[in-house]
């Protein structure tokens, strides 16, 4: 006989043959189960086969029954049809059940091969679970349990055990006992002895059945006879159940006493809720009531479809000839088939029920009376989601909207969202904050000047209001004309005015030029933000000044995310210089061909402007200064000049080169020739060296500048340029220590930022052997939070800086060295 997959590729192939005639061929099929034809053969003359098609032989059957008996649903096979929120209600109901009445309960739990090991342990799982809703005393509730299979087996009569925790390790101890599933004979066997241990007729007798529904006898007598004698059935499904029979075995109502092992929660929240209706069992809260829910069952199933017809090979009366003809063939398949159903669960009221979580955020409860909120990005981590902080600087901001046709309709309410997250997080009775708001395409319209609501929901209801528009996208038209109008009365003079701050809103590239709008508006001292996607990154750091001044985001949750890190830029002002941490800082400035003289004045004019936030004394701050171009000079070492006057002196005498600069020459002079003991440089005081360049000449700087932060000396890299060479980014290392500067003029826009990270960089830790302190290849060596260097022969002294007489001994040792600068 053969079994073949038509049109699949084989995956396995056997032949069984035998001394007389024929063999049997079984072909499994790698791609599906559903294309078998069964041929029977019978061995020729000459070595030929006869084969007859056999489409409807009774074993097909059993072998596709066989293949896919482990195939598992994946959903469950009884679905109560309701919210995410009233299921979390009915597993808590589940636990704040208890049954404390006098009852006897009568496990009888399926242990046929049918049901299965596993499904035997989930079986054992929900009886226990069961179990901890029962106060299981003498005087109250007695549990017994029986297993059935091909007999029944009393595992424990119900007067075993008077304790909830002696039953459960009973219950976990039963082993399965496999065999046919004789429902019948189980029945039979309660029916003759009663409930073993019980207390008959004196008290309510329950027994819960725990099956697949796939009795080998007949459960209809005697499963009508226990119910005349008053005992309450109750019918739980595992597996793949049959739905029918477990509703035959099932007393009435139904509906209430037919439930499903596998959803453990749910199967004893059915269970404790039918048996409250007898006041059996009571819940924790008299809120808490029975209702009625919408549910589906289902049944796996084996069709068989007939699929078509495939060539095949008849025998002919002919004893050396075969016949070609059509034969039928079909596919098999598993299929659930639903059954609509009402099932009946507990569910109690929740602190969550009032919806107290306020601007967004998700209530979970913790019980009957307690919940906590998780609340959305820039909202507080308290009971009900309450802003956070208000803003408690004194500032005026305008948040400027695109509006526009590349914007979007979508893009431009998620803007406006953005603007209500954060008037809601941000804005209280007491804040001192004052907000506005304006849109734009190719015209600008101020929706709320700033200062002109009456109270926060009057501002909420005027953004509602705020219309989509459309049109062209004139970003640099809109700052200047926001920057004059949209501040409206706001607009104090004098001591009298509050820092001013426009926020601009876009996810759409401009078709103006932007940088001279940006200037004006910077000119009438307005701090210039921006939140935007990353197509539109450079043209906002462009606008602003500065990447610090940019709020980038991925979507629209992440958006709502840069609530909090925007409230921090309006109020933060960086703390003006870091006079007393000690600090070696070189500025390295391009003075090449590609800068020009006049760019160059401009950087003079711009570090003598930080220089003012420092002090510098021998025992403070150090500056130096490095510049290059056709050549590479130091203008003065560290250690040259003691006071900030001379300083600023020697800045604006430096002189201007010219010619084609290499940025990682430079930076190879200043650590060979200026961030050294012997140029100034002090033991165990951080050092930072801040590079102003236009972007040129810096393909060669990676590897150099690499060096330097291997040494402990931190690089800044300030870049001009309306556009941020690759070079440059390679160069600001993995710290992403670069600031980005559209012209020249605007390196005044970004003096905070700078001087912000150079006193950042003056509080981190440094080793004291970084750079080593030692001269002449002598070794720095750490010891007891000081150094002391170790010489190479014919140098001592406590840097290596003194040659060694004839004589004395081939290596001299240091002595140990206090850090300079008070460090």
């Amino acid at each position: 006989m053969i079994v073949s997959a038509l049109g699949c590729r084989p995956l396995l192939t056997t032949v069984y043959k035998n001394a007389k005639s024929s063999g049997n061929l079984f072909t499994l099929c790698a791609e599906c189960g559903s294309c078998w034809q069964i041929l029977a053969c019978g061995k020729l003359p000459k070595g030929r086969f006869s084969c007859t098609n056999m489409p409807s032989v009774p074993w097909l059957e059993v072998l596709f029954v066989f293949l896919f008996s482990g195939v598992r649903p994946s959903h469950p096979l009884q679905e109560v049809h309701v919210s995410r929120e009233t299921i979390g209600k009915i597993s808590a109901a589940s636990k704040m059940m208890q049954c404390s009445a006098a009852v006897d309960i009568l496990f009888l739990i399926d242990g046929s091969h049918s049901v299965g090991k596993g499904s035997f342990e989930r079986s054992k799982h929900f009886a226990i679970m069961v179990c901890d809703a029962l106060d299981i005393n003498p005087e109250r509730v007695r549990v017994g349990a029986i297993q059935f299979s091909s007999a029944p087996h009393l595992e424990f009569p119900l007067d075993s055990f008077s304790s909830q925790q002696e039953v459960k390790a009973k219950i976990k101890r039963m082993v399965f006992k496999g065999g046919r599933t004789e429902t019948g004979l189980a029945l039979k066997y309660l029916l003759r002895r009663g409930f073993p241990g019980g207390r008959n007729a004196s008290v309510p007798q329950i027994l819960i059945v725990i099956t697949d529904g796939r009795s080998q006898g007949h459960v209809a007598v005697p499963t009508k006879q226990l119910k005349e004698r008053g005992v309450t059935i109750f019918a739980v499904g595992v597996r793949f159940p049959r739905w029918e029979e477990l509703h035959r075995l099932a007393s009435e109502p139904r509906e209430q006493h037919v439930l499903m092992a596998e959803q453990v929660e749910d199967a004893t929240n059915g269970l404790l809720s039918t048996l409250s209706k007898s006041a059996v069992c009571t819940v924790a809260s008299p809120d808490c009531k029975v209702q009625p829910h919408p549910c589906e069952r289902k049944t796996l199933e084996t069709v068989r479809e007939l699929v078509g017809s495939v060539l095949c090979w008849r025998g002919s009366r002919r004893s050396d000839a075969v016949l070609a003809a059509l034969c039928p063939f079909s596919s098999w398949k598993r299929v659930f088939i639903t059954h609509p159903a009402t099932c009946y669960r507990t569910t109690c009221p929740d602190p969550c029920d009032s919806q107290p979580c306020q601007n967004g955020g998700t209530c979970v409860p913790e019980g009957l009376d307690r919940y906590h909120c998780l609340c959305p990005p820039a909202f507080g981590v308290g009971a009900n989601c309450a802003p956070k902080l208000s803003v408690e600087c004194r500032i005026d901001v305008l948040f400027l909207l695109a509006s526009s046709a590349g914007t979007t309709p979508e893009g431009f309410l998620r803007a406006k969202a953005f603007v209500k997250r954060f008037v809601q997080a941000s804005l209280s009775e007491d804040s001192r904050a004052r907000v506005g708001v304006a849109r734009y395409s190719g015209e600008l319209a101020v929706a709320v000047p700033v200062g002109e609501y009456q109270d926060v929901p009057d501002l909420l209801r005027s953004l509602d209001g705020v219309p989509f528009s459309g049109g062209a996208t004139l970003t640099g038209s809109a700052l200047r004309r926001a920057a004059e109008l949209g501040f409206g009365s706001a607009a104090r003079t004098g001591q009298d005015r509050p820092r001013r701050v426009l926020v601009l809103l876009t996810e759409s590239p401009s078709q103006d030029e932007v940088a001279g709008p940006a200037r004006h508006a910077r000119a009438r001292e307005l701090l210039l933000l921006a939140v935007g996607t990353e197509a539109v990154r450079a043209e906002l750091e462009e606008l602003t000044g500065s990447p610090e001044r940019v709020l980038v985001y991925a979507g629209p949750q992440d958006l709502f995310r840069r609530v909090p890190e925007l409230r921090e830029k309006l109020c933060s002002r960086p703390q003006p210089g870091c006079r007393t941490q000690s600090l070696d800082l070189l500025f390295m400035l391009d003075a090449s061909a590609s800068v020009g003289p006049e760019n160059f004045a401009q950087m003079q004019s711009f570090v003598r402007s930080c220089m003012l936030q420092f002090e510098v004394n021998p025992d403070v701050t150090q500056v130096g200064l490095v510049v290059y171009g056709s050549q590479v000079q130091t203008a003065f070492g560290l250690d040259a000049h003691l006071t900030r006057a001379a300083v600023l002196r020697a800045m604006s005498q430096a002189p201007y080169l010219g010619g084609a600069g290499s940025a990682g020459t430079a930076l190879l002079h200043v650590y060979d020739k200026v961030m050294t003991v012997q140029r100034g440089a002090r033991p165990g005081v951080p050092k930072a060296v801040v590079v102003l360049t236009g972007g040129m000449g810096t393909e060669d700087a990676a590897v150099p500048v690499q060096k330097l932060r291997n040494n402990g000396i931190s690089v800044l890299v300030v870049g001009v340029g309306p556009v941020l060479r690759e070079a440059l980014r390679r160069l600001a290392g993995p710290r992403d220590a670069l600031i980005h500067v559209a012209t020249y003029a605007d390196l005044r826009y970004h003096q905070d930022t700078l001087i912000h990270w150079i006193c950042g960089e003056a509080k981190r830790p440094v080793s004291l052997c970084k750079p080593s302190p030692c001269l002449h290849e002598g070794t720095c060596v750490l010891q007891n939070g000081s150094y002391r260097c170790e010489c190479q022969d014919g140098w001592q002294g406590p840097h290596c800086g003194n040659r060694s007489l004839r004589g004395d001994a081939p290596k001299a040792r240091g002595s140990r060295r206090e850090p300079a600068g008070g460090q």
